[in-house]
């Protein structure tokens, strides 16, 4: 934030809580070697650099009657799942690049629960001094997610 946005600053804003966009569900476990190129995955930043992380599975979901699947990553320095996603509200209500999700792992069976009013924006929304990924194209949502942080300015 520069020191005038800082100054403005008075609350972040979310859309309201909507249960509908709370998904419980198992995780489709991808079982891959660590020799295997296919285990990392490589996110381009905002910064021109690269971020890897682990391929940790996908969980699909049903909104609207429609089925969708998010990508799940897991970074090698944390137990927290990670979901960098796009949907259609990027640029309008919500930041252009993206937002993510943070998930537990639940043992056993590899169950989550996946809430988007927990959506929150990339840290580089505030301060671009920031490195943040950029979500995946197969990440990106045909819809919007009218839920979570929305868009700082």
């Amino acid at each position: 934030m520069t020191w005038s946005d800082k100054l403005k600053f008075d609350h972040l804003s979310y859309y309201p809580i909507e249960l509908n966009y709370r998904f419980k569900g198992k995780i489709d476990r991808y079982i891959l070697d660590i020799l295997n190129p296919e285990y990392y995955a490589t996110f381009l930043t905002n910064k021109g650099t690269k971020k890897r992380y682990i391929r940790y599975g996908q969980f699909c979901f049903t909104l609207h009657y429609k089925e969708y699947v998010l990508q799940i990553y897991k970074s090698m320095l944390s137990d927290m799942l990670f979901i960098p996603f796009k949907d259609k509200t990027n640029g309008k209500t919500t930041e252009p690049g993206g937002r993510y999700l943070d998930a537990e792992i639940l043992f056993p069976g590899y169950e989550t629960t996946i809430d988007f009013n927990m959506a929150y924006n990339p840290s580089c929304a505030y301060n671009d001094k920031f490195i943040c990924v950029i979500p995946p194209e197969e990440n990106s949502l045909n819809l919007e997610i009218r839920a979570g942080e929305k868009k700082f300015k």
